[in-house]
């Protein structure tokens, strides 16, 4: 039997942007996928009822893949594609398998030559690179910084040698909640003269995407809101 194919569907990164943001090639491919991997099923159907691209959303099965999904797992939820049927995985947050746990999925899919098929769509990594004016030819995306300042503040100024070393811009992400911590700690880590850039609510209503050296930061009053933020720095 011919297996089905694994589909990589991002999601908005911004709510209320489905219009601006999902390619018509994500709603062509959807009607044809009855069975979806989520970081969480109850977001996972609000976002494809606002795509309406199916008459009802409750015929459609889902099984949960987060950050505590075993591997031993992965079989079961891929039986519907050894039977013939293809599998989509949705991120709670732009692409799967970008600081996502999709990966997990796409690393059983090739081991059992299931094709992957991964669709184009906003990525606030990504974005937030293209808007800094950093090294986009030499980049590291480093996920979450440890929320102890001093450990932190240990790990920023590696990673500023490093991007001093190789050019390299550093990337990395914080919880919403502690963006001006975050923030105070770089002020506080960096030399003034790195480039630093904050994209904040990136492709949303209130985005904002700022690139200054750190001294000019340093002189702007800036309270950021509690919104997803890209962080991204380069030293020279």
């Amino acid at each position: 039997m011919r297996k089905g194919k694994l589909y990589l569907i991002p999601t908005v990164i911004a709510e209320e942007t489905q219009a601006v943001v999902i390619p018509p090639h994500i709603l062509q491919a959807l009607p044809g996928i009855q069975y979806f991997l989520a970081e969480d099923i109850r977001t996972a159907r609000r976002y494809l009822s606002s795509l309406k691209v199916y008459e009802s959303i409750e015929p459609l099965i889902f099984e949960v893949l987060n950050k505590n999904t075993k591997a031993d797992q992965l079989k079961k939820f891929f039986e519907p594609v050894f039977q013939g049927n293809d599998l989509g995985i949705l991120s709670e947050s732009g692409c799967p398998g970008v600081a996502d746990p999709g990966s997990l999925a796409v690393k059983f899919a090739h081991e059992h030559d299931i094709q992957v098929v991964p669709l184009v769509g906003p990525s606030s990594i990504l974005l937030a690179l293209m808007a800094s004016g950093m090294n986009g030819q030499r980049f590291a995306f480093h996920g979450y910084l440890p929320i102890d300042g001093k450990d932190a503040s240990a790990i920023v100024k590696t990673l500023e040698k490093e991007s001093r070393s190789k050019n390299q811009t550093q990337i990395f992400i914080e919880t919403p909640y502690r963006n001006n911590t975050l923030m105070a700690v770089l002020m506080k880590s960096l030399a003034d003269d790195t480039q630093l850039c904050i994209a904040v609510d990136v492709t949303g209503k209130d985005e904002s995407i700022r690139s200054y050296s750190v001294k000019k930061w340093k002189s702007i009053p800036v309270t950021f809101p509690k919104s997803p933020a890209i962080f991204l720095f380069l030293s020279h």
